[in-house]
C-alpha cells in the first residue's frame, strides 16, 4: 500500500487556507504536516516543514510566499503558490489546466505551480481562446469589468463588511477600488490571455461573501475579420468542449437570461462563460460566472493538486453536493 502523501499548508489559517483545508481534510490518501501557533513563527521549524514535505500549498501574502520558496532546498518538494507572487514567473507553471491543450500535462510534471488569481481565471478563459483564433488581435484594448464578493480581499476585506468594530467598517451595498489602474492581476491577464498590451481593468466589490462576475464588453464592428455573436460563441466552446469544470451557455440560454447571480456557483470549482450578444447591433458581453474561493481559488488549487498526484481531477474539489 503507497504512503500517503505528506502535505503542509503554509498559512492555513488565512481564507484560502480554510478553504483548501476544509477540502482535503476527510482524504485517506493525504497526511499533513501541521505546526503549532507558537512553531509557526519559529523559522527553523516552519523550514522543516517546508522541506519534509511531498507537496506544499503556500497560502501567504506576496513577500512571504517568495520568502517561504526560497526556503525549500529540497529537490522533491513541489509546491503550489495561492498568492500572486510568482504567477509570471520563470519556472512556475501556470496552474489553470483548461487553458490551453498542453496545460494538463505541464501541471502533471511540475516542480512549481502557480495558482491563477480569481478575476484572471475568469479574464483569461473568455479572452485566450479569441486571442488564439485571431478574432481579438493580441494588441486589441481590451477592457475587463468584475464583480468580486468581499472575501477575495482577505481578511482585511471581510472585516471591512463584517466586523463593525473595525476601523474601516462600512456598510455600502457596493463600491470601485484600484482606480490607479495598477492592480496585481494586470499583467498575469496580459501575459496568460496572449495579449500585447495592458487591459484596462474595472474591479469592484460587492457587500456579498464571495462569487464572481467577470466581463469583457466587445464592439464586434471594431473588430477585423468580421466578428459575429454567433462565431464568438462557437470559438468559446469549442475551446471548452468537454471540460469537466468549464462550460459555455448556449445563445438561447444566455437570451433567456434577464440577470446573472454572482454567487449561482459557491462552493464549486465551476466556471461558466456566458456570450451576451446583440448581432443587428454587432456588440457582445462575455461573462465568466464562478466562486471567486472556489475555481477562483481554493478549489482550483485542489484540481491542480490532483493532476500533480496522478488523481482524478475532481476529487475533493466542491465543498456542496
Amino acid at each position: 500500500m503507497a504512503l500517503p502523501t505528506q502535505i503542509f499548508i503554509d498559512g492555513e489559517a488565512g481564507t484560502t487556507g480554510l478553504q483548501i483545508r476544509a477540502r482535503l481534510e476527510k482524504r485517506g490518501d493525504l497526511e499533513f504536516i501541521r505546526l503549532s501557533d507558537e512553531k509557526r513563527k519559529d523559522a527553523a521549524a516552519r523550514k522543516e516543514a517546508l522541506n519534509s514535505a511531498d507537496i506544499v500549498i503556500l497560502c501567504l501574502p506576496d513577500d512571504a510566499a517568495k520568502e517561504a520558496a526560497a526556503l525549500i532546498e529540497n529537490p522533491s518538494v513541489r509546491v503550489i503558490d495561492a498568492s500572486s507572487a510568482h504567477r509570471t514567473s520563470p519556472g512556475w507553471v501556470y496552474g489553470l489546466p483548461e487553458m490551453s491543450k498542453t496545460q494538463r500535462r505541464e501541471i502533471a510534471g511540475a516542480k512549481r505551480v502557480t495558482n491563477p488569481g480569481c478575476y484572471p481565471t475568469g479574464a483569461i478563459s473568455l479572452i485566450r481562446p479569441l486571442v488564439s483564433a485571431n478574432i481579438l488581435p493580441a494588441d486589441w484594448p481590451v477592457t475587463i469589468n468584475a464583480i468580486s464578493g468581499y472575501s477575495g480581499g482577505g481578511k482585511q476585506m471581510i472585516a471591512e463588511f463584517e466586523d463593525k468594530a473595525a476601523p474601516n467598517y462600512t456598510e455600502v451595498p457596493y463600491r470601485i477600488y484600484a482606480m490607479g489602474l495598477e492592480h496585481k492581476h494586470v499583467e498575469e491577464i496580459r501575459v496568460n490571455g496572449g495579449l500585447n498590451h495592458r487591459p484596462l481593468f474595472a474591479p469592484a466589490v460587492g457587500r456579498y461573501a464571495q462569487g464572481m462576475i467577470v466581463e469583457v464588453p466587445l464592439q464586434l464592428w471594431a473588430l477585423p475579420g468580421g466578428a459575429t455573436v454567433k462565431r464568438v460563441h462557437e470559438t468559446i466552446a469549442d475551446s471548452y468542449a468537454g471540460e469537466r469544470f468549464v462550460s459555455v451557455a448556449s445563445l438561447d440560454e444566455a437570451a433567456a437570461l434577464k440577470t446573472l447571480d454572482p454567487e449561482g456557483l459557491n462552493g464549486t470549482n465551476e466556471l461558466k462563460l456566458f456570450v451576451f450578444g446583440n448581432e443587428e447591433r454587432k456588440q457582445a458581453r462575455l461573462v465568466a460566472l464562478l466562486d471567486n474561493l472556489g475555481k477562483g481559488a481554493s478549489a482550483q488549487a485542489v484540481q491542480c493538486l490532483n493532476i500533480m498526484l496522478g488523481l482524478d481531477e475532481g476529487l475533493g474539489v466542491n465543498l456542496q453536493g
